[in-house]
């Protein structure tokens, strides 16, 4: 679901921060035929020395330039369906989902950012007997999670930073309601696994990992899972897709060492939390 509150510098899903339609090109595949300059019914499109260049101000984003392209380097990112469109294209993985214990997670950008339409999808589902997933920041109002919360089987929650000052300078936005949130949910008894995309000088060190697990530890929360998610920068090919600038600041993101997820893992098993590595 496109739309997130949230602007992580290392954010992996920039397609999926904006609630609107998106063009995307990726050069590399561009094989020059000037078929989507001469199908775009604006002429927001020119063939520069090495690529296509599209004129924002006169795309309508219409996609049609996107179904004229060959090689795939156009594409769209956002199509809008009906709840009905969805639960019907979903009732069609069913017998696959019971054969896995599979069913349908729920992810985006941020899910919550788009209740409504979220609510009436895990309630359809429900009723359908499909297990339903949340992927989610929890960067949203009690009521909604709450609300979401009734309907929802299992939340696979983002925990980013403890220090709330840190986490707007990285995130955009505060995380006292993220935690609040995450409190709630594990003394409403849900299930949940908490993910830590772990960044070496961003949230890594020491003093981040165990605050985190004096928290989650604090949780009457009886899986104590962490997933730990290990920086990886394929977020810059996205970024080039959707002409925008990954990590414009240049604040340094690097993957953590050998040694230092090892010492994560040893500060969570000794606060009695489980730890697995990627996924």
């Amino acid at each position: 679901m496109k739309g997130c509150p949230l602007s992580c510098v290392w954010c992996h899903n920039p397609e999926g921060v904006a609630t609107t339609k998106q063009k995307m090109y990726t050069r590399k595949k561009c094989i020059g035929c000037k078929r989507c300059i001469d199908t775009c019914p604006v002429h927001a499109l020119s063939f520069t020395t090495d690529d296509i260049h599209c004129d924002n101000a006169l795309c309508t984003l219409c996609g049609q330039c996107v179904h004229t392209c060959p090689s795939l380097a156009m594409e769209m990112s956002g199509v809008e369906y009906s709840v009905d469109y969805l639960i019907h294209e979903i009732k069609k993985e069913m017998i696959f989902m019971e054969h896995s214990g599979g069913g349908v997670t729920f992810s985006g950008g941020e899910p919550l950012f788009s209740p409504d339409t979220l609510l009436e999808l895990l309630t359809r589902c429900g009723a359908n007997g499909i297990h339903r997933a949340v992927d989610t920041t929890l960067y949203a109002k009690e009521e909604t999670v709450a609300a979401v919360m009734d309907e929802t089987d299992l939340f696979l929650i983002d925990l980013k930073l403890m220090d709330s000052n840190k986490h707007k300078q990285f995130c955009g936005v505060p995380n006292e309601l993220i935690l609040s949130n995450i409190r709630m949910i594990a003394e409403a008894g849900k299930e949940f696994i908490i993910r830590i995309p772990l960044i070496e000088g961003i949230n890594a060190g020491d003093e981040n990992i165990t605050q985190s697990a004096v928290f989650l530890a604090s949780l009457p929360w009886e899986g104590k899972i962490v997933n730990l998610l290990p920086y990886h920068d394929v977020a810059k090919v996205k970024h080039e897709k959707l002409g925008a600038t990954f990590n414009p600041k240049n604040i340094p993101l690097l993957a953590p060492s050998y040694e230092q997820r090892q010492r994560c893992i040893e500060i969570f098993n000794h606060y009695g939390i489980a730890v697995t590595i990627g996924g």
